[in-house]
């Protein structure tokens, strides 16, 4: 092989060393963001019952006109979702919501607070009438909802596990994971992270 041959093919070995390198080094960074927003679920406004505490037990009715008890004994986990029919976002995750609860096993419940005829729509647009659906301010007020969509997520005894607002799938499954952590926020999260060694200046003489 001539001169020209082998320095071609050892540029083509350096180009190729150097896309694995690069591709190692995003593979990284890609993974470091993973970790640094996650569980981005948990994120809230430290507002209402805070995590580790008991909802107050509050009976409530359904749009159905039947009894329901919010902070009261469940089976399983319970997790509570805050929409309103006027509400984009809340319409197009009420899907996810359901199929996440069917995967993890939550019971899934649905408050709101606006005109009765119009979350009448929202059940029947979206098939809620499996779920209980309760509308009513007083839900909001006890958690101090302002900004939706909302979730709450209880344990069987109505134990405040995580909350937050959520906009994806992945909003949902890091209120699970929080919880399995022992999370309350993602800013404990990121603040219990090790933080970067630092690089001492160099002084040029």
């Amino acid at each position: 092989m001539s001169a020209l041959g082998l320095i071609n093919e050892a540029l083509q070995w350096l180009v190729l060393i150097g896309l694995g390198v690069a591709g190692l080094a995003l593979a990284r960074q890609v993974g470091v963001l993973h970790v640094r927003v996650a569980p981005a679920g948990a994120l809230d406004a430290n507002r209402g019952p805070a995590i580790g505490d008991k909802a107050p037990v509050t009976p409530v009715t359904t749009l159905e006109g039947r009894p329901y008890l919010i902070g009261g004994p469940a089976q399983g986990l319970q997790l509570l979702m805050f929409v309103s029919a006027s509400c984009p976002m809340c319409k197009s995750l009420i899907p996810v919501a359901k199929s996440f609860a069917a995967a993890e096993r939550v019971s899934l419940v649905f408050v709101g607070d606006d005109d009765p005829a119009a979350q009448r729509a929202l059940v029947e647009k979206h098939d809620l009438a499996a779920f209980p659906f309760i509308n009513s301010d007083v839900v909001g007020r006890l958690f101090e909802v302002d900004k939706l969509p909302h979730a709450v997520l209880l344990d069987a005894s109505g134990t405040v596990l995580a909350k937050g607002l959520v906009n994806s799938r992945e909003h949902f499954e890091s209120l699970i994971i929080s919880h399995e952590m022992g999370v309350h926020s993602v800013q404990d999260y990121i603040a219990g992270l090790p933080t970067p060694a630092k690089v001492p200046d160099t002084v040029n003489s």
